[in-house]
């Protein structure tokens, strides 16, 4: 289980089927063969420690449901540790497990930071609310607007977020990992249960 609050991020050094390596120098050596790390938004297993790089294997069904396998050497991802029942909890109750890809279609400078739009998939828009919490890149996020009728939702992003984290690189047509608020999705599995149920 994670937050949403990135610790950092971590520059790829070895990206290939099946295979992820990041390096980053003060996190890597902080963790253990087989414990979890969040690499943009998506929890993976260590399975190989060396020095400042850790390496995960990303079976084929994450490479299809995020942004992992467009990975290169030298590309930046975010980074968090698992949360601990010490740590209290920041941001949102974030799992790890994307549901799906967003595209960036607009970035405009704002006074405080910048506005970000993004697509947003057919099959998620019922779990994304304005002022409500998404997860984009394992960044936790508050959503600031959405348009149903172009299919977009914007968030806000202020200079500590651009600064800690690969979203000061966003541009249009980057593709980003979508996690909705896991809330959302079970008040709407139980909706859905009880329209069933008034319908017998």
């Amino acid at each position: 289980m994670f937050t949403g609050i990135v610790n950092t991020t971590g520059r790829v050094v070895e990206g290939r089927s099946g295979r992820l390596g990041v390096a980053e120098r003060d996190l890597a050596p902080r963790l253990e063969i087989g414990g979890s790390i969040a690499v943009n938004g998506v929890c993976l297993t260590t399975v190989e420690v060396e020095g400042e790089r850790f390496f995960c294997d990303v079976v084929p069904e994450t490479i299809i449901r995020t942004n992992l396998g467009r990975l290169r050497p030298g590309d930046h991802v975010n980074l968090e540790l698992p949360m601990t029942v010490a740590q209290g909890l920041d941001g949102h109750l974030v799992q790890g497990h994307v549901d799906g890809v967003a595209r960036v279609v607009r970035v405009a400078d704002a006074e405080l930071g910048r506005e970000v739009h993004f697509a947003l998939p057919d099959e998620l828009a019922p779990y994304v609310a304005e002022k409500g919490s998404i997860t984009l890149d394992g960044t936790s996020l508050t959503v600031a607007d959405v348009n149903d009728g172009d299919g977009t939702f914007g968030v806000a992003l202020i200079p500590h977020t651009l600064d800690r984290t690969i979203a000061r690189w966003y541009v249009p047509g980057t593709l980003v990992n979508v996690e909705v608020d896991v809330v959302a999705r079970y008040v709407a599995r139980l909706m859905g249960f009880r329209v069933r149920e008034g319908g017998q």
